[in-house]
């Protein structure tokens, strides 16, 4: 009893003080329920609060100068932070949503929109139907995907074979750069 007590006086000492710092904080702290004793809340939100919403499996990224970024190409960073019309070695970005055409703009001066994680259709070089164990899938450019690693960059791993030469791939960029890292 002498706990309930001490927490009753307790919650009721800390309301008081939040009261003298801001009424309107302390009536959303103090949330006292019959069934549970005294228990205090974390603050409410007692307005609304316009939240800035990203693209979830989208993202978009400053294009490099001088180049296109074809609908449907994979997308590389090319070391100084622009997007790039993936070349082998470069951290993968993800596919292309749209043509992002920058051949006469500045870097940075439009973005491309991609794909950062999913699922694709994409011919393979050298895949065969016992592609089924999940085997990695590589770029060496922008549309060329094979299940070599050297010098290529890792994009996802074969999901289901469709037929010889073509799969399904699970892709995930931020994945691919942890692995990297790893």
């Amino acid at each position: 009893m002498k706990t309930v007590y001490f927490a009753v006086g307790f919650a009721l000492l800390a309301v008081g003080c939040i009261a003298l710092l801001s009424p309107e904080a302390a009536t959303h702290l103090a949330a006292f329920s019959p069934s549970d004793g005294v228990g205090l809340a974390m603050a409410t939100l007692a307005v609304n609060k316009t939240r800035d919403y990203q693209m979830g499996d989208k993202e978009e990224y400053p294009a490099v100068a001088g180049d296109i970024i074809y609908q449907g190409a994979a997308v590389g960073e090319n070391g100084s932070g622009y997007a790039r019309p993936l070349v082998a070695a470069d951290p993968f970005l993800g596919f292309a949503e749209a043509i992002a055409d920058n051949s006469a703009g500045a870097a940075g001066a439009i973005n491309v929109n991609v794909r950062k994680r999913g699922n694709i259709v994409l011919p393979i070089s050298g895949l065969a139907i016992t592609a089924n164990d999940r085997p990695a899938v590589y770029a060496s450019d922008d549309d060329t995907f094979t299940l070599t690693a050297t010098s290529n960059t890792l994009i996802g791993y074969v999901s289901r074979w469709v037929s010889t030469g073509v799969a399904v791939v699970e892709f995930d960029a931020a994945l691919c750069k942890a692995a990297l890292q790893a």
